[in-house]
C-alpha cells in the first residue's frame, strides 16, 4: 500500500478543517482555496448530517509554513502543545485531589478500628 495512504490511518497524522482552523489560525475560505488548488488532500466525513473535511496535518502545516512562515507555524505549535500540556495538570491535579481524599479516609478508618 502507498505511505501517502497508509498516512490517513496513522494517529496524529489528520485533523478536521475545524481543529486545522484553531490551531493553526486557519480561515475556512483559505482551507477552501488550498483544497481547490490541490495543495490539500482531503476526505469528507459527517457527523449527523453536518460535513467536515478530513485533512492531512504534514500538507496543513506546509501550508501553514509557505503562507505565514515557519516562526508562525513553531508559535501555534507551541501553543498547542502548551493548552494540552495545561489540560493535562488540571485533570492531574483534580485526580490528586481525589486520591488525597480518598486516602485521608482510609487512614481515618484505619486509625478508628
Amino acid at each position: 500500500m502507498d505511505d501517502h495512504y497508509q498516512e490517513w490511518g496513522r494517529k496524529g497524522a489528520t485533523l478536521s478543517d475545524k481543529t486545522a482552523r484553531k490551531e493553526y489560525g486557519l480561515t475556512e475560505d483559505e482551507i477552501i482555496d488550498a483544497i481547490n488548488a490541490g495543495l490539500l488532500d482531503y476526505r469528507v466525513g459527517s457527523v449527523y448530517g453536518a460535513p467536515w473535511y478530513r485533512l492531512l496535518r504534514r500538507e496543513v502545516e506546509q501550508l501553514v509554513e509557505v503562507r505565514r512562515g515557519r516562526p508562525y507555524l513553531d508559535e501555534r505549535r507551541a501553543k498547542t502543545e502548551l493548552g494540552k500540556v495545561d489540560a493535562d495538570l488540571a485533570r492531574l491535579r483534580r485526580d490528586v485531589a481525589v486520591l488525597e481524599e480518598r486516602r485521608s479516609k482510609l487512614l481515618a478508618e484505619l486509625r478508628a478500628s
